[in-house]
């Protein structure tokens, strides 16, 4: 007999206090939209399934849960081979951990953190109920160029709609804070104090992103907005209008255009543990392999009942796709201008 809800659940509230839950998908996604309102940081899916049945049951309720609420998600449990962190991952997980007392599921830990980045992948250790990986090494704050004052400017961005939604400023220790906790830190120029947004109205932002610019002098963080993001009550910052074009400001050529970008960046500047790079090293004959399962693996996932799975498995494909045409170095703008012709 299949549970109905194989997946238990613990919230991390404000530092390493955790509460479990275990419930209805539907449940589960209101109590973690309340807890991220009062600053929880994070959620742990712990996906006990037992058959490959009640482990497809896991994943929706991972996907109904990440889909409903703004926490970033850890999940995992169920790991036998490469398409089960690629689930997880594509159900909303903003990372997979791996158990360190599972012999099976460290002999996939480095081939998933090859495949999908050291950011993607984490270690759990059972005996002290924490990740024990720290999942970036991230860049001193001495690294970048700030002011006089020692801030550095850092625009705020909707990680699903691409809104930008305010600008605010770091110093050394907003910076830390934030890569601790999750949740964007700022420091007030005007207070001259630490502040962390939606510290008093509830509408934090949680970072899914941060990156720096060419100069290293102004940050970019692309987070999900809890409410709005605005003193005004307005969700972005930017609502008063001077002058504007009509037209599509984000489509899906954007989107190709952008990870083209990202692809050729991979090329001309190789990254150790970039996936890119390690197909690239590979060669051409190992890229055309993986277009080749890719589309087998799209081809069985449209033969089954679940539309989230031909979705995963379409962008797969088409990754790998733009990972070839970078190989012989066939510009994405050729294929549509291929298109529009017919």
């Amino acid at each position: 007999m299949i549970r109905k809800y194989p997946c238990e659940t613990a919230v991390i509230l404000q530092g390493d206090r955790a509460k479990s839950i275990q419930g209805e998908p539907v449940e589960t996604a209101d109590y973690l939209a309340s807890a991220a309102r009062e600053g929880a940081s994070m959620v742990f899916f712990f996906d006990e399934s037992r058959t490959d049945e009640e482990h497809e049951a896991a994943i929706g309720q991972i996907r109904s849960c990440t889909g409903q609420q703004p926490l970033p998600v850890m999940a995992g449990g169920w790991l036998r081979r490469l398409e089960d962190v690629k689930k997880y991952l594509y159900a909303g997980a903003a990372a997979v951990f791996f158990r360190q007392d599972d012999e099976e599921q460290m002999g996939l830990y480095e081939e998933a953190r090859r495949r999908f980045g050291p950011g993607r992948t984490a270690l759990y250790d059972p005996a002290e109920g924490l990740v024990a990986e720290k999942i970036e090494d991230f860049p001193d704050f001495s690294r970048f160029k700030t002011g006089a004052d020692g801030l550095i400017p850092c625009i705020v961005q909707d990680v699903h709609s691409g809104q930008v939604l305010m600008m605010a400023y770091m110093n050394e220790e907003a910076y830390g804070q934030t890569l601790d906790t999750g949740r964007m830190t700022y420091y007030s120029r005007s207070r001259r104090c630490l502040w962390v947004k939606g510290e008093t109205s509830g509408h934090f932002q949680y970072m899914r992103s941060l990156h720096a610019d060419c100069d290293w002098d102004t940050l970019l963080a692309r987070v999900v907005q809890v409410g709005p993001a605005c003193h005004t009550g307005a969700y972005s910052c930017f609502f008063r209008p001077i002058w504007k074009r009509e037209e599509n400001e984000h489509g899906s050529r954007d989107v190709f255009a952008e990870l083209e970008q990202v692809i050729a960046d991979r090329k001309a500047h190789p990254k150790e543990g970039s996936y890119t790079n390690y197909l690239f090293d590979k060669g051409l004959d190992k890229i055309l392999k993986k277009v080749g399962e890719e589309a087998a693996e799209l081809i069985i996932a449209a033969k089954n009942s679940d539309p989230e799975e031909v979705k995963y498995e379409a962008a797969d494909l088409l990754y790998h796709m733009m990972v070839l045409l970078a190989q012989k170095e066939i510009p994405w703008q050729e294929i549509t201008r291929e298109l529009e012709k017919r």
